[in-house]
Parts: C-alpha cells; structure tokens; sequence
C-alpha cells in the first residue's frame, strides 16, 4: 500500500455487505445529541458578538468564523474517515465541538474577545460533523435507497436541533446561576451534547459505514469515478461466504470502453458522470451562501424591531427543524425523481423565502418565521438533491475527501455569507440582503442542475 491509497478500514472478514439497523441507530442518536449543539451557534453567536464587540456590522463575526472553522473541520473528518474509517472522524468533530463550545463559554465569561473567536473556530471546526454524517448514512445504503438514508441521519438532527433555541432562555438562567452570561447559557448545552455525541460514536458504531460502502461496492462493481479520478482499489484477498471484498485504495483504474460505457454502484451499465461533483458542490454550496446570510441576520433583524431574545430563538428553531424535518421527504424525492429536479425546486423556495423574509413586516411574529421556515426546506432540497449527486459521483477509494472537499466549499461560502450579511445590513439594510439571496438561489441553483440533465434518477 502507498502512502496515497487510503488505509483498511476494517478487515474483510468482519464487514457484512448489509450491515443490519444498529449502525443507522447509532447514527440517528449522535445527530440528535449534536444537533442541539450546533443550535447554540446559530441561535446566539450573532448575539454574543454584537455584546461584546458592541457592533452590528460585526454581528456576523461569529458565523464567518465558525463556517470558516468549518472549511477546515470538513477536509479534517473528511481525511481522517477515508484513512481510519467514519466512526474515529466523526468522533473527532465531535470532540472538537465540545471544545470549542467551552472556549466561548470560558471566552464571554473572562470578557476575552480572542479567546472567544478562536474558541467559536474550533466550534465550527467540530460542529461540521452533523452534515458530514450524512454521507455516512448514505455509505450503509445500497444505492436505490441512498436519498432516503441521507434524509434519515439528517432528520435525526432535528431532534436537538429544534429543543436547542427553545432552551436560550432556561440554558440562561443556568448560565446566570453560575455567575456566567445568560447568552452563553446554550453553549453550555452543546459543550454537554457534543461529548455525549462522540462518546455514542465510539463505543457503539460499529461495523464503520466506510468500510461497508467499500465492501458493497467491490461485491457490485466499481462505482464511476468521479472527474475522471480513479475507482475503488479491489482487496487482493477473496471474500468469505456472506461477506464482500473491502476496497481500500485506488489501485486497479478500469477504462471505459469503446461506447464509454460504465457501470453504476447498483451494477446496472450507465455512463461516467464527470460532472456529478461539481455540480452537486454547486447545489449545496449556493443554498448555503443564501441561507447562512439570511439566517444570521434574521436574531440581529427582528431585535432591532423589538423582539425579544426567546423569540427570535424560536424563530430560528422552527428554521432549523424546517432545515432538517423534510430531510426523509426530500431524500424519496430524490430516489423516485432524480437530484436534477429536486434542486430545481430548492433554488425556487429558496427565491420565495428570501423575497418574503425582505418584504414582510418585520414588527409580527409570523412574517420572519414564515420566511425562515421556507428559507429551511429551501436549503433542505438543495443538500439533499446536491449531496447525492456528489455520492453518486465520488469513487469509494476517496469518496470521504471528496465528500469533506465540498463540505469545505459550503463552509467557506457560509463564512463569505456571514461576514457580508453584517456589513450588508449594516449598509443596506436586511430587506436587500434577504431579496438579493434569493435572486441569486433561483439565478444558480435551477441553471447548473439542468445541465447536470433533468429528471434521471442517480442510481
């Protein structure tokens, strides 16, 4: 084995080609305990930020910063999952996130500014583990199912996610009991939540959702590769009976033949799809710039009309449980209709979401969190439809770094959102930064999608 080729994940004789309901089981209870940490973040770091460095323009800090760490988290977990196996990567984003969390809490606490970015860093560098599990929903799905597994480990972060800013005010009052600020109150919750999170990944997921997405693919075929990278490396060794050969590296590059013709990880023939990557990359990481400049600013928004705190927490909790609810609904759609349709359909949500969020009277209640709410499953449509393009695509010899590749692209356009969406409302005002998202969702999303070919199904 080479220094390039990734490392076994597990030996042969250990991976069963189906590997049965506990791995999924596991999956869905670290998403639930990490999705109330990532609330923490989205509800109340704008918030924090504008305290302690007294400005709005710099409200939008706190999300460049942790969709920045994000970037960095993303290729992290990505490597470490091809190399050593899904379960230590997405243990280790974890534990980052419970580090971090404390760094903001110990950060606002001591009224120490750098402590506190750099902790909301690391906070972002760990909390991009809850979206990188979607891939490893989708490694223990055979392919016709994909959409659908992807939706189940999504849907799981719902849980947390949407308890997360129901809980500002009590996770305040703790905070306040302590001597701590009350908005670090839902940090302390995350710092709980992110342990518990990687402590259930590392005793119980087992086998690794990696090395049975290498074993289905040496029993099936090699998946096609993707930008014209190589496939799957075969084991050398022969399966046992009831188990499949584990592919652990790019080794054996097979050709296309004279029709170009290859085969698809279902083992039907179909043709390579250079492009799967790059356009389901640019699916998802449109719908996260909108949604990222959107989302932040909303809590600033409806403060400066007179919202409280607790509302505007609710507001982004029913954002977040729309950004993961119709996680299963989206997947199906996907399996029945194809990726290329269903971001059609996100980039247009997205389009009616941000025209509503900028034209609606911000003085009610119902205005923002309708808007959000669409806002949600906009974005929603887009990972779905995006991430099974880009599963499709991507070899499993180097399926985690591609995977961790595009995630860095989402969180570095998180990060260009959260920034700009400071500076524009501060500017501008939110009105424009809401309208001009959505104009941008429906002027990319919809274009690239078609070209990736309307309606074909991915498996």
């Amino acid at each position: 084995m080479t220094a390039a080729d990734p490392a076994p994940v597990r030996t042969r004789d250990t991976v069963p080609a189906a590997p049965g309901r506990r791995p999924m089981t596991v999956l869905v209870v670290s998403q639930a305990l990490g999705g109330a940490g990532m609330a923490a973040g989205i509800t109340v770091g704008a918030l924090l930020a504008e305290d302690l460095l007294g400005s709005t323009g710099l409200a939008g800090l706190p999300a460049a910063l942790y969709t920045g760490g994000a970037a960095v988290g993303a290729m992290t977990v990505g490597r470490v999952s091809q190399h050593r196996g899904r379960r230590p990567g997405l243990a280790l984003g974890h534990g980052a996130a419970a580090l971090g969390s404390v760094g903001v809490v110990a950060g606002a606490a001591a009224g120490w500014t750098a402590l506190l970015l750099t902790a909301l860093f690391v906070y972002g560098a760990g909390s991009v583990t809850g979206l990188l599990a979607r891939y490893a929903g989708a490694d223990l799905a055979p392919p016709e199912r994909r959409g659908r597994a992807t939706g189940t480990v999504l849907l799981a972060t719902t849980l947390g996610a949407v308890a997360g800013p129901n809980l500002v005010g009590p996770t305040g009052t703790v905070a306040a009991a302590y001597g701590l600020p009350r908005l670090t109150g839902p940090f302390l919750l995350a710092a709980v939540a992110y342990t518990a999170a990687c402590l259930v990944l590392l005793l119980w997921l087992r086998p690794d959702p990696m090395a049975v997405a290498r074993a289905r693919a040496a029993a099936t075929g090699p998946a096609p590769p993707s930008d014209g990278g190589p496939v799957a490396k075969k084991a050398a060794t022969v399966p046992g009976p009831g188990q499949a050969r584990v592919a652990t590296g790019p080794e054996e590059t097979d050709t296309e033949t004279d029709t170009g013709a290859s085969r698809t990880p279902s083992g039907r023939p179909g043709r390579r799809r250079p492009s799967g990557v790059v356009t389901g990359a640019t699916v998802t990481i449109s719908a996260q710039l909108v949604m990222i400049a959107v989302m932040t600013m909303t809590p600033v928004h409806m403060a400066a009309h007179g919202h409280s705190t607790q509302a505007a927490g609710t507001v982004i909790a029913l954002h977040v449980g729309a950004m993961f609810l119709p996680s299963r609904l989206s997947g199906s759609l996907v399996d029945r209709l194809g990726a290329p349709p269903v971001a059609v359909a996100s980039g247009v949500v997205l389009l009616v979401a941000g025209v509503l969020a900028g034209l609606l009277p911000p003085q009610g209640f119902a205005g923002p969190a309708f808007a959000l709410v669409l806002l949600g499953i906009g974005w929603n449509l887009a990972l779905v439809s995006g991430s099974a393009m880009v599963t499709e695509a991507a070899p499993p010899a180097t399926a985690a770094v591609v995977q961790g590749q595009v995630d860095v692209g989402m969180s570095l356009a998180g990060a260009t959102g959260g920034m700009v969406s400071g500076l524009t409302v501060a500017g501008a005002g939110y009105p424009l930064l809401a309208v001009a998202g959505g104009v941008l969702a429906v002027a990319v999303i919809p274009a690239v999608a078609l070209r990736g070919g309307f309606g074909r199904p991915l498996a």
